[in-house]
């Protein structure tokens, strides 16, 4: 350890910048970037010369390294940016604040019990903190000591090689939940045009993503484990959005479980031709006594913004949508309340392709695309997804107030609201989780998706999102 320390110390009393490698730098910082925001307090473990935290969004940054030379440098080249350089080695951390993220950057390669340092990293995390280690991929450590061979990158003391596995095992058995893995980069020098297409496009492709340089595993602690814990721990809103639903609203009311510590019912009724807004004023009235119960009606048109005009009133902890059709049982609604107040997830996706369906359930072209579209976000998102329209999804009300916030970097491209939410989760760096449920059949009234029309939509969408979440 000592060695490496001297290391450290040796590179910080040069004053040298990154030089060649300063693209290499770049990349990792950017892609931090990306997942993080500017009322988000930041924590770098190992954080050498400060400039990965200068360079990130952060209402609060505190980096710490062992190095004096690295901490002394760090405070040098960024003093006035408002970051805090703490004198602290890993294996040891004494700070007695909570963070919304931590980044673990090129630091695993070089300590001697990385399950000691991540056991030390669970001291500043609350249930919601997210972890994002980074580090280089196995197959490079021959390029990488050939490199150093022939003068192209500085020679580094003996490291740790482990690949994702390796390092996912060691962050659970220190108390961490590896809900994503990404891996990036694999032309490390700036060459106009030829870095551009291997880092930006090649390296996110199957295959080719095999062989990038830098692998990242994305981390939250694990969840709690007793029920006692979080059963009644909470406030929910349901937001039903409803056009020609009359025949569901009171079912939508009577077969809904009561849990958490209260439940908030809220209708949006959205330009309906039957008498949709008239049944569900009626069951606001019948019901008064035993539920609470808000309606209104939306002045745009779709579901999102009948979704948002719902939430825009809501006042639960926890935010749920449940379609009218009731083609996801309201039985099944209290499975998502456990997920997301148990810490399972961030963000709750309901999934139909799990189970049989009920034999109208969705029709054939519809299952198709949904296929399509799952195997499409597992792919932009480095995250499986089995279902990715289905129209039941929760998150927490104080991380959907985030994602309105950043919803100008993806626009207001979603009429239905599902990739809306999705991508914003993902931006925000939660950890999506599904919940199996059984499909039903329709017991009153007619689907209001065009098969094609909106296919084509959800098809735009996709390559829209390709650039703001993949191609990054």
């Amino acid at each position: 350890m000592q060695n490496i320390k001297e290391y450290f110390n040796i590179i910080a009393s040069k004053r040298k910048g990154r030089g060649l490698s300063n693209y290499y730098w770049n990349e990792i910082t950017n892609y931090c970037n990306y997942f993080s925001h500017e009322d988000s307090s930041v924590l770098e473990v190992g954080c050498g010369s400060g400039d990965l935290l200068a360079g990130i969004a952060g209402s609060k940054k505190t980096g710490i390294d062992f190095s004096e030379g690295q901490i002394a440098w760090a405070k040098e080249k960024h003093a006035g940016k408002n970051i805090e350089f703490v004198l602290m080695d890993a294996n040891n951390i004494t700070l007695t604040e909570k963070y919304d993220f931590v980044i673990i950057s090129n630091l695993i390669g070089f300590v001697d019990d990385i399950q000691a340092v991540f056991e030390q990293v669970q001291k500043v995390c609350h249930p919601n903190t997210k972890i994002i280690v980074q580090y280089y991929n196995s197959l490079w450590e021959p390029a990488l000591k050939f490199a150093e061979l022939i003068g192209l990158k500085t020679k580094t003391p003996t490291q740790n090689w482990l690949n994702t596995k390796d390092v996912n095992n060691l962050l659970f058995v220190s108390g961490f939940d590896v809900y994503r893995n990404s891996k990036r980069f694999i032309f490390p020098f700036y060459i106009p045009l030829i870095a551009e297409l291997h880092n930006l496009f090649l390296a996110k492709f199957p295959f080719f993503r095999f062989f990038s340089l830098n692998t990242y595993s994305f981390a939250k602690p694990l969840p709690l484990s007793n029920p006692d814990d979080y059963k009644t721990k909470y406030s929910t809103t349901v937001v039903i959005p409803a056009r020609n639903e009359s025949g569901n609203i009171e079912n939508a009311i009577t077969r809904l479980p009561k849990f958490g510590k209260h439940v908030e019912i809220i209708f949006i009724e959205g330009n309906s031709t039957d008498d949709t807004w008239q049944k569900i004023q009626d069951i606001q009235q019948k019901y008064k006594d035993t539920h609470d119960i808000k309606i209104g009606q939306q002045k745009g048109k779709g579901k999102a913004d009948a979704v948002r005009e719902g939430y825009k009133i809501a006042t639960g902890d926890i935010l749920m949508i449940l379609d009218a059709d009731l083609t996801v049982p309201p039985e099944d609604i209290p499975k998502f309340y456990d997920a997301i107040a148990g810490s399972k997830g961030d963000f709750i996706n309901g999934t139909r392709l799990v189970y049989p369906m009920e034999g109208e359930a969705m029709r054939f072209l519809n299952y198709l695309g949904n296929h399509f579209f799952s195997w499409v976000f597992t792919w932009l998102l480095d995250q499986r997804f089995k279902d990715t329209l289905c129209g039941t999804k929760v998150m927490f009300r104080k991380d959907y107030i985030k994602l309105t916030k950043n919803r100008t970097y993806f626009g207001e491209f979603d009429p239905f609201g599902d990739f809306d939410l999705l991508f914003g989760a993902h931006k925000l760096n939660l950890k999506i989780v599904e919940i199996p449920i059984k499909y039903r059949d329709r017991t009153y009234g007619e689907t209001n998706i065009s098969r094609f029309k909106h296919g084509i939509i959800l098809l735009r969408m996709c390559a829209f999102a390709s650039r703001k979440c993949k191609f990054i």
